[in-house]
């Protein structure tokens, strides 16, 4: 007999006040502001039955989201009622139960379909409830009851991401924020009586992801034994597979991360796929994994089955996918347990996961880009570069011979795509953990450990750290002799890459005798049209020109490109390069008239074949700024110079070592243009951003230094220029040692600074040992040892001494007619110093014929507007009001204002000098100014 309950139609039977069952436990709750707004939001809407799904990653949070915000609306809702409905028989028993919640006769009077019925029934027919629906694991187990459900609130969790009824409204859920997990981790650990350091908590839920069930079982752990956060990630990095299993004592081990994840493994069993592209996937980096690369594990599988393999993975949301890109990104957590051997557990076996270790290197291997140094290649390069380093990172505890044999590869090419863009710390670290896999793998002796060798050296010698570069060069020369014989071409290309570290270090002559006896033997074994025998002949021209060998230097560097648009073709990169090479060495020897054309053509032809952001092109539009600057024409310059700095910024970066370079030369222009306001602050920056990517000990580090101190000593600063000279140089000798020409450069900018303060006891001594010191490194007849004489004797006659001033300004004007030509600045600059020596002495006969030579040639070869030419014609000028000439004084005196005043601005300090200079001539006040003339460098 049915008890009388049966009688009573559901709609009849009212819920009791406060009926609820939340089962989950409430712990400390953190954080979830969004999510538990949305839900208020959600649940308004009237006279509907309004459902919302939230899903997320396993352990995510989402059942204890919703046990909250049920929590704290326990007065809005009568009944709320909880169903773990991970099945249909689940979801069954939980209806059933709360008909007998509702009617406790029933549960003995009905089977159990007919209870599920009576609540479906009573659902149906009443409003106010919150039914919560916890770890659906299939959408079609709950699609039918939803259709019967005209009103209400429903809240359902699921790990699902999609196949949701239209009805149902999905919200998915992330990981906490990094404040909100440290807060929920101190305070399951500070409740047991303990403390944690917010740093460290902060470092164990990074370690984490921040994913709440992570943290909770860590803090539990923690609580439990007493660790401290540092030995938890101890622990952590040396026994992962048990860490992740383990709570603590009274944790659930259902609960744990391993078997969180280990069921939802479960419900994709039927296919394996899914699981081994996981395993695969977790040796990458966790963010942006691109579809270039998660194609290339298909294997045998097909495209198909692999991208229905990421649809259920990312249906389960064990991943996510970008619907734009199609790059996928899985927590860093499901990696870290998905790539950790357990045999206890059957998606993790260990020879699967080393199946996927092996195959994540393949996979990558195979979606390198080609050509690293085509810009075209670099958006897939960044793509793939954090995927290359976790692959290296999480190999590193499990190396064999194999993974090395594939991390050869891949890291080599990863340090020269770094190496091309400027990371030169990481590409170090990359070559040095390659040259240690190489030796272990393939043996000391194998060409490709020999090529890992000289790819280090090469990285050191970027970096600046020739002190490791060299020694390097020279053991792997000398293994490639032994091992491959002196005329295999590697043997010949070590040759010529431990001759250019010896002209960075300075040793020019050793220098010069290694590219000597390369180029030879490599005509002799490769032959005259070679490529390698091209890049010689270049390199060895450089290293004449870095000499001073002019003479030597650019026959040799118009033979190479020559060689090279006859062998090459006129658009290959190389003749390119040469072409820049050899305006380059034009410039040098004051040959404007060939550089200046030759380096526009070589722009020209640049961005045509390379386009406008190759590295090249870039250097190229750099190169014909320093022309334009050295003609003196600032105004086409700055905008060059201006141009290349925001291109490089974009293209390379504001790190990379050439980014750097523009901004020095950049800097230079303003200051030349007697911006120093401009000039002084792009040169601080310059030096900070220098010393903090290359470090002080950079040969450009060092260059920077000795360049704001310029900037300081134009702006007056001598405060702050002095001090700056002499770190320099004392950092130069202590770093590239006495003789390396940029200590030689920096020890005649602090005597020069020296004489502009008037401390001509210390100025001179230190002008006079850098003239020896470069006549004894560079020869006599280097431009840099001509310059030093020109700086020694304006010394000289600084301090009146013009008996030696004299002779020294002669003999030096010699030298630089013969080696350097009549018609070439430097020379020009030497007639100019001369003619001021005699006008000093009282020679105004052979002073002023010398002005008007040395403005002749200016003119000539300059052009009018070059500051040289200014300031010569401010000497003649003075020349004139010397002799008492001043129907041609004050005419050139007013020429050269305006002239200064068009080119330089109002501003400049040659502008200020020539108007003191006109006003003085046009009072017939001598000791204004007009009587003085300038020195030039």
């Amino acid at each position: 007999m049915l008890p009388a309950e049966a009688l009573v139609a559901p709609d009849e039977v009212p819920a009791p006040a406060g009926l609820m069952n939340l089962p989950v436990r409430l712990r400390l709750f953190v954080g979830r502001e969004g999510a538990l707004g949305w839900l208020e939001t959600a649940v308004q809407d009237p006279g509907v039955v309004v459902v919302q799904a939230v899903h997320g990653l396993g352990g995510i949070g989402k059942s204890t989201l919703i046990a909250q915000w049920a929590a704290t609306h326990r007065d809005d809702h009568r009944p709320i009622w909880w169903i773990t409905a991970d099945s249909p028989t689940a979801l069954d028993a939980g209806l059933a139960a709360l008909t007998v919640a509702l009617q406790p006769g029933l549960g003995a009077a009905l089977p159990s379909p007919a209870l599920r019925e009576w609540a479906v029934r009573w659902l149906a027919c009443h409003d106010g409830w919150l039914l919560i629906l916890d770890n659906v694991t299939d959408p079609g187990h709950i699609t039918d009851l939803l259709g019967r459900l005209p009103q209400g609130r429903i809240l359902v969790t699921s790990r699902r991401a999609t196949g949701w009824p239209d009805i149902v409204t999905p919200l998915r859920l992330d990981v906490l924020e990094p404040q909100q997990a440290v807060e929920l981790l101190t305070g399951i650990v500070s409740r047991a009586g303990a403390a944690i350091d917010s740093a460290d908590a902060a470092a164990v839920c990074a370690e984490l992801g921040c994913l709440p069930l992570a943290v909770e079982q860590a803090g539990a752990y923690m609580a439990e034994t007493g660790v401290t956060a540092g030995d938890y990630l101890r622990l952590l990095a040396g026994h992962p597979a048990q860490m992740y299993s383990d709570g603590g004592e009274g944790w659930i081990a259902e609960r744990t991360i391993a078997r969180v994840w280990q069921v939802t493994l479960d419900a994709l069993a039927d296919d394996p796929l899914p699981g081994r592209l996981l395993r695969t996937l977790a040796w990458y980096a966790p963010e942006a994994i691109p579809r270039g690369l998660w194609h290339q594990i298909s294997g045998d599988h097909g495209e198909p089955a692999l991208v229905r393999a990421v649809g259920r993975l990312a249906a389960y949301n064990m991943l996510t996918v970008d619907r734009t890109t199609q790059a996928v990104t899985v927590h860093r957590l499901v990696q870290a347990v998905a790539r950790t051997p357990d045999p206890d557990d059957t998606h993790r076996q260990p020879d699967e996961i080393t199946i996927a270790r092996t195959t994540a290197a393949t996979a990558l291997t195979a979606a390198l880009p080609g050509d690293w140094r085509d810009p075209a290649s670099w958006p897939v390069w960044r793509t793939l570069a954090p995927h290359i380093d976790a692959l290296a990172t999480h190999t590193r505890p499990h190396v064999t011979d194999t993974d090395r044999v594939a991390l050869v590869y891949l890291l080599n090419q990863a340090s020269l795509f770094l190496n091309e863009q400027g990371n030169l710390p990481q590409a170090i670290a990359y070559l040095e953990q390659t040259l240690a896999n190489c030796r272990r793998a393939l043996s000391d002796d194998h060409p490709d450990t020999l090529a890992s060798a000289n790819n280090l050296a090469s990285a050191y010698r970027s970096m600046g750290d020739l002190g490791r570069a060299v020694p390097l060069f020279e053991q792997t020369l000398t293994e490639r002799r032994r091992v491959l014989g002196n005329d295999h071409p590697d043997t010949l290309a070590s040759v010529n890459n431990l001759a250019s570290a010896c002209q960075a270090v300075g040793d020019l002559g050793r220098a010069i005798s290694l590219f000597e006896q390369a180029l030879v033997d490599c005509r002799r074994v490769l032959g005259n049209d070679h490529p390698q025998t091209l890049t010689l002949v270049n390199n060895l021209a450089d290293a004449y020109q870095a000499a001073g060998n002019l003479g030597r230097a650019v026959p040799l560097f118009e033979q190479a490109l020559v060689d090279c648009r006859r062998v090459l073709g006129n658009d290959h990169p190389d003749t390119l390069a040469s072409v820049n090479n050899l305006a380059y060495v034009y410039e040098s020897v004051g040959d404007l008239g060939r550089a200046v054309p030759l380096f526009e053509q070589a722009l020209v032809d640049c961005r045509r074949v390379l386009g406008d952001d190759h590295p090249d092109t870039l250097a190229s539009v750099n190169n014909l700024a320093s022309a334009y600057q050295a003609v003196g024409d600032l105004r086409r310059a700055v905008p060059l110079y201006e141009q290349a700095l925001t291109d490089r910024r974009r293209v390379l970066g504001n790190d990379h070592p050439q980014t750097f370079t523009s901004v020095n030369n950049l800097a230079y222009a303003y200051r030349s243009m007697g911006d120093l306001g401009r000039a002084i602050s792009l040169f601080e920056q310059a030096l900070v951003d220098c010393r903090r990517v290359l470090g002080n000990d950079h040969p450009q580090t060092l260059i920077l230094v000795n360049n704001l101190a310029g900037a300081y000593q134009s702006a007056g600063d001598p405060g702050r220029a002095v001090p700056l000279f002499e770190q320099a140089l004392v950092d130069c000798r202590q770093l590239l040692g006495n003789d390396h020409p940029v200590t030689l450069a920096s020890a005649n900018s602090l005597a020069s600074a020296y004489e502009s303060v008037g401390d001509l006891r210390r100025a001179v001594p230190l002008h006079e040992q850098a003239l020896t010191d470069r006549r004894r490194v560079l020869g006599n007849d280097h431009p840099d040892t001509l310059a030093s004489a020109n700086d020694l004797a304006g010394a000289y006659r600084s301090m009146g001494d013009l008996g030696r001033a004299v002779p020294l300004y002669e003999q030096t004007l010699a030298g630089c007619r013969r080696v350097l030509g009549d018609d070439r600045p430097g020379t020009l600059a030497l007639v100019n110093n001369l003619a001021g020596a005699y006008r000093s002495m009282g020679d105004l006969g052979r002073a002023v014929p010398l002005y008007e030579q040395a403005l002749a040639g200016c003119r000539r070869v300059l052009g009018d507007d070059h500051p040289d030419t200014l300031a010569m014609v401010n000497n003649l000028a003075g020349a004139y009001w010397s002799v008492g000439d001043l129907e041609r004084a004050v005419p050139l005196f007013e020429q050269n204002l305006t002239a200064c005043r068009r080119v330089l601005g109002n501003d400049h300090p040659m502008t200020r000098a020539a108007y003191g200079n006109l006003q003085a001539a046009r009072e017939g006040d001598e000791s204004g100014g007009a009587g003085s003339d300038g020195r030039l460098p």
